[in-house]
């Protein structure tokens, strides 16, 4: 063990919102039964084709209905989330030293496809709009922090307020993000030719794919140990390997170079992380990249899983949505498995968790990568 360097940032409370529940416990109790949120979808205002996606049902919808429709079902998401994980701490919205910080990469989007091109649609489509109003909701005193960075924005958020707190400039950050899907959204990574045609396989061999999934996430960091809910974060970095706009880097360098920093800032070495959460996007060169920067890291014995196959890929939300299932596998000793893995189809060594795993665990790594060529990792530890 490294002497740690950085007093780490407390997790006081979470929340998940998604096809799968209401809240973190719902969540989790839905992956340990090994329940996708992924389902067939025949949704023509989407796609013409079926496609596979995990999206809210109309029973889950009519519960975000309590908000009234001068929000749309983005921000009606970051709030409810952010209510939930509110109610589960003493850190109020209304302190002077409380920051709030959304992250997401499509916001408002969908309303281009409904409604007619104007001027104050331009403004509604705006995140500093869907801030405002969220902040508002819950009367922040201090202007809220969008971030948003392609698929590791839950993660950049998190750090973002991880640093804040640590310059003195706030004591809690409440961090939520969320993205929905969309015919925008489908329609351009059908372009890509990166839709799977059934339930995706992260790191298998015959993994052909994406899904897209919709949901929110909520983490409330603390520098007070007296709202500590018994996890930290104790390391985190960003990189970016300057690839391509919509490929990873071939080598893995980049992402290991994010790994071995927050490790580092973390005071831990390889031998200490007991499980790997990775993007796991079940793209072919995805999941070969993070393959080469596990191994790297000196990682390759270490168990990884993906939670592509229960939530899809949720954009803005990823990173909040699978660290808070990281945080909660740390407090319940219980690793996820990766659903749809079967073969490994990746060059390098991955010890890919295929059932339940439990264990005394007492580090995390989760990792991400986005477009662009961005890469984020971060350390979860038990106090």
């Amino acid at each position: 063990m490294i002497k740690e360097t950085m007093t780490g940032i407390f997790i006081s409370s979470d929340n998940i919102l998604s096809p799968l529940g209401l809240s973190t416990a719902e969540n989790f109790e839905q992956l340990k039964k090994n329940v996708s949120g992924i389902k067939r979808q025949d949704y023509k205002g989407m796609s013409e084709d079926p496609f596979y996606a995990a999206l809210f049902n109309t029973e889950q919808a009519i519960s975000l209905t309590g908000l009234p429709d001068t929000y749309t079902k983005f921000e009606k998401l970051l709030i409810a989330s952010v209510a939930d994980a509110l109610s589960n701490t003493q850190i109020k919205a209304t302190g002077k030293k409380t920051i709030l910080i959304i992250s997401s990469t499509k916001g408002n989007i969908s309303l281009l496809e409904t409604e007619e091109p104007s001027d104050e649609l331009n403004q509604r489509v705006s995140l500093n709009s869907s801030a405002k109003l969220v902040a508002d909701y819950f009367d922040f005193l201090n202007p809220p922090v969008i971030i948003s960075n392609a698929c590791i924005s839950g993660m950049l958020a998190i750090l973002t307020g991880m640093r804040l707190i640590q310059s003195g400039q706030y004591d809690h950050a409440v961090v939520t993000g969320a993205d929905v899907i969309s015919k925008f959204i489908l329609s351009g990574f059908q372009s890509f030719q990166a839709i799977s045609p059934s339930v995706c396989k992260p790191f298998d061999a015959a993994r052909d794919g994406i899904n897209l999934g919709e949901g929110a996430g909520t983490v409330v960091l603390t520098s007070n140990k007296e709202f500590s809910s018994g996890i930290k974060v104790t390391g985190g970095s960003v990189s970016n390997d300057a690839n391509h706009i919509s490929g990873p880097s071939r080598t893995g360098e980049e992402l290991n170079i994010a790994i071995t920093k927050a490790m580092k800032m973390a005071g831990v070495t390889a031998a200490d992380i007991d499980f790997i959460s990775a993007h796991g996007t079940a793209t072919v060169f995805n999941d070969e990249m993070e393959a080469k920067a596990i191994n790297l890291a000196g990682l390759q014995i270490v168990p990884v899983n993906s939670l592509k196959g229960y939530y899809g890929r949720t954009l803005g939300a990823a990173g909040l949505i699978e660290s808070v299932i990281s945080i909660q596998s740390l407090r319940e000793n219980t690793v996820i498995p990766t659903p749809g893995f079967e073969n490994l189809g990746v060059t390098q060594p991955v010890n890919i968790c295929t059932s339940l795993y439990q264990s005394s665990l007492q580090h995390c790594l989760k990792t991400a990568s986005g477009f662009g060529g961005c890469n984020a990792a971060m350390v979860f530890s038990k106090q």
